[in-house]
């Protein structure tokens, strides 16, 4: 686990007050339904995915418009059950230092307050590419937002693998 990448991370999430989103660039990609959804997020969320399609954008490829929605929507499932710095730190935590005891905690899909960060970091992807399923999402980009968090080696061979480890490589250097 990169300890000092984790930290950095939420000493950004705790600073993200002092910073605004940049809302024409969401409203350049997304719908207006996918707007609604994405102003769901916390501002840190929010902070977050802007920064993610800002790298996608860099990155020197061709950027679908699937994969630009993906990137500014990938954590909208975290919306169902908002998490403070902590608890999501608590959750990456004891995904990397205790693997068992977080796949027995987030295996049910409740979310008592205990329960809520290993359920969030666990089902997020899924319930995400629902919400964009519901808000005028393509199938490719619902696939993207469905699996960001997923082994990319699990996709060798799928067509949308690519696109799928751009989000990644993105969302990991953000």
């Amino acid at each position: 686990m990169r300890i000092a990448y984790r930290l950095r991370q939420g000493l950004r999430d705790i600073l993200a007050f002092r910073q605004t989103v940049d809302m024409a660039l969401v409203r350049a990609v997304l719908s207006p339904a996918q707007v609604s959804i994405f102003c769901r997020m916390t501002h840190a969320e929010q902070l977050h995915c802007v920064n993610v399609l800002r790298s996608v954008l860099a990155d020197g490829q061709p950027t679908a418009h699937d994969l630009q929605v993906a990137a500014l929507l990938h954590d909208v499932g975290k919306s169902r059950c908002p998490l403070n710095v902590a608890q999501r730190s608590l959750a990456v935590a004891v995904h990397h230092l205790l693997p068992r005891l977080d796949a027995s905690l987030s295996r049910v899909e409740r979310l008592d307050w205990w329960r809520a960060p290993f359920v969030v970091r666990r089902h997020h992807p899924r319930w995400g590419a629902e919400l964009l399923r519901m808000n005028d999402g393509s199938e490719r980009a619902i696939w993207l937002v469905a699996h960001h968090a997923d082994p990319l080696h699990k996709w060798d061979g799928h067509p949308h693998a690519p696109l799928l480890a751009r989000l990644q490589a993105a969302d990991n250097a953000n």
